[in-house]
């Protein structure tokens, strides 16, 4: 019988990618990240790392509310924090 590491056993969603560090093809992969919001995240990251997901709202149109909610269920961390707390935009 051949046992599995833990680590395979956890979804791929739990693993954490980074947006500051991420390359184009790993936010790329991401569902709801298409070439243009990835495009828009390098441009922004560019001129400086993104604080948190405040800051990453500010300066990213289309990450916000519930897509914000969805990239972090699937493991993107903005400099290392999660959406907790994020203030809600109107």
């Amino acid at each position: 019988m051949r046992i599995l590491p833990i680590l395979a056993l956890l979804p791929a969603a739990a693993a954490a990618l980074e947006i500051n560090t991420a390359t184009r093809a790993q936010l790329e992969q991401l569902p709801g990240l298409g070439v243009a919001t990835t495009e828009r995240i390098l441009q922004a990251r560019g001129e400086r790392p993104f604080s948190d997901w405040n800051d990453l709202a500010a300066r990213v149109s289309g990450i916000r509310g519930k897509r914000a909610a969805q990239l972090q269920r699937q493991g993107l961390t903005v400099n290392g924090k999660t959406i907790a707390g994020m203030e809600k935009r109107k």
